[in-house]
């Protein structure tokens, strides 16, 4: 795409543009992280320090879409998307694989006239390709958008994650029956027992080293066992180090380090936003493990006494039902996945649920010959 395509609404409203100049995207950070916290509905991974840094790691030449509105000079909502050509021509968003929830930005004191404009300005994108909104929260931004389009639309479920409420240690153990809440109690004695202490890291230079021991401890702790490929590849650790510093800065991001007879020996990675918390990634060294250290509730522990006064009414536990997550009883939450078209490309939305359909077939299938039905 050559230059930056517009598309006026009418005189003194919001007005909605197309852009694909990678230079014009880094210069957005300081209008996108403003429209970024005037946005409840906002997760970390739309702030503007992630997808930038995921563009720079993950980004295709050619391929940048950022729909805009601006009025007045001001950013009032953004969709950050990139064009996927493959034989389905489909606008997905930043932040890939690696973010666990993606959405579109509105500013809550337009929210009217920013998601119209917004929708307008999707529409425009989409003449040629379908727009597929993958693992959008429940309360999601871009439910505005779904609720505005004229077009061919669909909403099927996604990812499954697991959430609690962002309170203190005490009011999560009052979600455990009484046995279990013992339980957790006796595992923080006998962490306090071995001495392991934790320390938040907020110096820039020593949020990068904390970064770089993070995963590899992550790479340590998973060793012999199924690691998620892309965690121990240098373009996530450039984009991890990249983007996390200076959401560290901002408040966005918080990195504990966690200390065993003086030696740091597990560092997590906490993503904030003005609602949600969310537990993205640690490492932890196997000698915590062979020490007895229950590293869940490790984790857990300084979770609770770190967000407390934090504003944050959620402590997502992020994709995936894993058994650590499930004893803490937390809520579970299904991600959506909007699909938009134009009549024109209407087809590919068919050609997508069809192939989601088989794929969730498949997926039904092997459950029950794995489980001898």
């Amino acid at each position: 795409m050559t230059g930056t395509p517009r598309r006026t609404l009418e005189r003194g409203a919001p007005r909605s543009e197309i852009c694909a100049d990678e230079a014009e995207f880094a210069r957005l950070a300081a209008p996108w992280g403003r429209l970024y916290r005037r946005c409840g509905a906002a997760t970390p991974f739309q702030c503007h320090a992630w997808l930038h840094s995921w563009w720079l790691s993950y980004g295709r030449p050619g391929a940048l879409r950022l729909v805009l509105v601006r009025e007045g000079g001001e950013l009032r909502a953004a969709a950050p998307l990139m064009l996927v050509r493959g034989p389905l021509p489909t606008l997905v968003p930043l932040g890939g694989a690696v973010s666990d929830y993606a959405d579109v930005l509105i500013d809550d004191e337009h929210a009217d006239r920013a998601a119209a404009a917004l929708t307008e300005g999707l529409a425009a994108a989409a003449r040629t390709a379908l727009i597929d909104l993958r693992e959008t929260r429940p309360g999601a931004a871009a439910e505005r958008v779904y609720e505005r389009w004229r077009g061919p639309r669909r909403k099927v479920a996604d990812s499954v994650c697991l959430e609690l409420p962002a309170g203190t240690l005490e009011e999560l153990l009052a979600r455990l029956p009484p046995g279990r809440a013992q339980r957790v109690r006796s595992r923080i004695r006998k962490l306090d027992a071995l001495g392991v202490e934790h320390r938040a890291v907020r110096r820039p230079e020593e949020v990068e080293a904390a970064l770089r021991t993070m995963l590899d401890l992550h790479r340590l702790q998973w060793q012999g066992r199924g690691v998620t490929a892309e965690h121990l590849r240098p373009r996530f650790r450039e984009h991890l180090v990249r983007s996390v510093v200076p959401m560290t800065r901002t408040g966005d991001a918080l990195v504990t380090e966690f200390l065993l007879d003086g030696e740091v020996t597990a560092v997590d990675v906490t993503l904030l936003s003005r609602r949600v918390a969310g537990g993205y990634l640690f490492g932890a060294h196997p000698r915590l493990r062979e020490r007895k250290a229950d590293i869940a509730t490790m984790l857990l522990h300084a979770s609770a006494g770190q967000l407390g006064g934090g504003g944050q009414e959620v402590l997502s536990l992020l994709r995936g039902t894993e058994a650590y997550k499930s004893r803490w009883r937390p809520d579970t939450v299904v991600n959506q996945r909007l699909l938009l078209a134009r009549r024109r490309t209407a087809p590919l939305l068919s050609a997508v649920l069809c192939g989601a359909a088989v794929r969730d077939r498949g997926k039904e299938l092997l459950r029950q010959r794995l489980n001898g039905q």
